[in-house]
């Protein structure tokens, strides 16, 4: 319904109550003809459902303080209906269709006295409606987001890389200029009204907007339309990009980089652009989180005596930990700031875990010192604890 139609209509006369009604007075009229005029008590009532829906779209309007001020302004000054004349035409009133007015600028323009783009334009903001001028524009268009998918080694996803991503989307059509016409001069699609959408009833004074089917939401028809994209205005295109991925992203991580996905039409802002990323595993590193890991192999005597040990770094040279006497296999020691990129730019750990060797061969010169140790430590039973343990259990 548009605002021609408003300002015609009488909600004081649908709800039966004086212009000058209070707030509550026209609360409680609304009840008491909602009840009376519901379609749940009038089944099968057309004319009362059709009541119902009248009485609704008045109180929406004059239940509103802001609305109805705004109603009861557009209506003084048309006259509740028909223009009030001046004092030239006998202090009189005279009815003439408000279309005149709101369909547009009258001859002679703004600057002869005529409304410019109409007065639908000066009561646009009432109930929430655009003027005549406001019906006709082409509304921007966002547009598609875009996915695609990149697979990286893993020191490139804990330092980051730049790589190229090629696309594909629907862009502007080069062939037609983005217009789906042949001539390049397409015509305002009837149906919306040029706007690509188009409004449904819904009951209580309330609408619903569709994309109109007729122009598939451009707002525009193709007369002749373009052989490339078949009066669309859009046609498939490729394009390679570079894509900044940021240092310690992980695997299956998603990335949103605004902007970067298909342009949008009609000065509308291009979508976005996600990019799934596949991080490939490494032979030595692991990761957990912010931290990287890594297993160190050490020998018995390295572990029962203590030991310097060099430990391999993902970017950087070695480090050095030093394993402290009696340290048992499956420990996990840190090097602090050799791990993968946080948010922050500072960096994760390096998590080292120790697993002691056992050599596969011996030669007769360790198999005697061996030999040796275990006499040494003959007395000694590393499961007394775990079979008192068990038998407490």
């Amino acid at each position: 319904m548009n605002t021609k139609d408003f300002v015609e209509k009488d909600y004081y006369k649908v709800l039966g109550v004086p212009k000058d009604a209070t707030d509550a007075e026209i609360k409680k009229a609304y009840r008491k003809l909602a009840r009376e005029n519901h379609p749940d008590a009038n089944k099968g009532d057309a004319k009362a459902e059709e009541r119902f829906k009248e009485i609704s779209e008045a109180n929406d309007i004059l239940g509103d303080p802001k609305k109805r001020k705004e109603y009861d302004e557009a209506r003084a000054l048309f006259g509740n209906g028909g223009f009030r004349a001046g004092p030239g035409a006998g202090g009189g009133s005279f009815n003439f269709d408000l279309g005149d007015l709101f369909g547009g600028q009258q001859p002679g323009g703004a600057g002869a006295g005529g409304f410019g783009g109409g007065l639908g334009d000066v009561f646009g903001g009432l109930f929430n409606r655009g003027g005549a001028g406001a019906g006709t524009r082409s509304q921007p268009r966002r547009g598609q987001d875009l996915e695609s998918e990149v697979t990286l080694s893993f020191t490139e996803a804990v330092d980051g890389a730049t790589v190229p991503i090629r696309l594909s989307s629907q862009s502007p059509c080069k062939a037609c200029s983005g217009t789906g016409d042949k001539n390049g001069t397409p015509r305002v699609c009837p149906t919306c009204v040029g706007t690509g959408q188009v409004s449904r009833g819904s009951g209580g004074g309330f609408s619903l907007t569709d994309p109109c089917v007729d122009c598939k939401g451009r707002g525009l028809i193709a007369e002749n339309p373009c052989d490339v994209c078949k009066g669309s205005g859009r046609a498939r295109s490729s394009r390679t990009m570079q894509v900044r991925i940021p240092a310690g992203v992980s695997n299956n991580q998603r990335i949103r980089l605004r902007g970067k996905g298909a342009p949008g039409e009609r000065g509308g802002p291009a979508g976005d652009l996600y990019v799934v990323v596949h991080v490939d595993a490494h032979p030595v590193f692991g990761r957990k989180d912010d931290n990287l890991t890594v297993t160190v192999p050490v020998t018995f005597t390295e572990a029962a005596l203590g030991a310097e040990v060099k430990v391999p770094t993902l970017s950087g040279p070695p480090v050095t930990l030093k394993l402290p006497a009696g340290t048992p296999n499956g420990r996990t020691m840190r090097a602090r700031g050799k791990g993968a990129v946080r948010k922050d730019g500072t960096r994760g750990d390096l998590l080292v875990t120790v697993e002691v060797t056992v050599p596969k061969e011996l030669d007769d010169k360790a198999r005697e010192a061996l030999e040796t140790y275990r006499e040494a430590t003959a007395g000694q039973d590393p499961r007394a604890e775990l079979f008192q343990a068990a038998k407490g259990a």
